[in-house]
């Protein structure tokens, strides 16, 4: 049986537009795909609920990267839920030190000030992860035929989570905001295009992008 997938789009502060996070239902329990930011938590909590996610069925939360977007969920649904956390080593810095910078390369210092006030990441939201994953990384044990790739670029740490099925669970590496198109917030652009060709050579239909509408893989130019 394939995965039921559950869209959940979470309204980011200041109307800065939406950020995705993906549940996935096995035969097993659930898997939970990056977190949101923590503006909206009730909502996500009702929508987990609504999908019959409860404390002790949500196997395991998966975090594309660490942007607090993503990550502003995670510690606080671990201790609700019970479950396990899972991240590439290369941006654990992030959560663990409240800092979506602290692996990044030296950029606009005024868009890291703004990003910081509003995206507030106090102590209550940081956690060192449970396990560190990286390329090739297997989730059979959770009930869920996929498997870990490594796609820096958007951030050092960037994963993406491909299923069996051919569905990509591509974090911020790709976006669909007015079309597929390359992350607006590159960190190294040589490593994302490397990424994305990586990506081409896989049996890939969907993209699940952690912004805008999934998309056909073939679609992306």
């Amino acid at each position: 049986m394939s995965p039921e997938i559950t869209i959940i789009r979470l309204l980011l502060p200041y109307k800065l537009g939406s950020v995705n996070c993906y549940l996935i239902k096995t035969d097993t329990g659930y898997i939970l795909i990056d977190t949101g930011n923590s503006n909206k938590r009730t909502d996500l909590e009702k929508e987990l609920d609504r999908a019959g996610c409860k404390p002790g069925n949500l196997r395991l939360i998966v975090l594309t990267h660490g942007d607090f977007d993503h990550i502003g969920n995670a510690s606080y649904l671990r201790i609700l839920f019970g479950t396990k956390i899972v991240m590439h080593s290369g941006d654990s810095g992030m959560i663990e030190h409240g800092n979506m910078f602290y692996n990044r390369k030296e950029g606009n210092i005024l868009l890291r000030m703004m990003i910081r006030i509003l995206f507030r990441f106090g102590t209550s939201k940081r956690c060192i992860p449970d396990t560190y994953v990286d390329d090739g990384y297997d989730f059979s044990e959770y009930g869920f035929d996929a498997t870990v790739l490594s796609l820096p670029g958007h951030s050092a740490g960037s994963i993406g989570i491909l299923s069996a099925g051919g569905n990509m669970f591509c974090g911020d590496l790709l976006e669909n905001i007015t079309k597929p198109s390359l992350g607006s917030l590159i960190d190294d652009g040589t490593e994302a295009n490397a990424s994305v060709e990586k990506l081409k050579k896989l049996k890939i239909t969907t993209v699940y992008p952690g912004h805008g509408q999934p998309f056909q893989m073939s679609s992306y130019k």
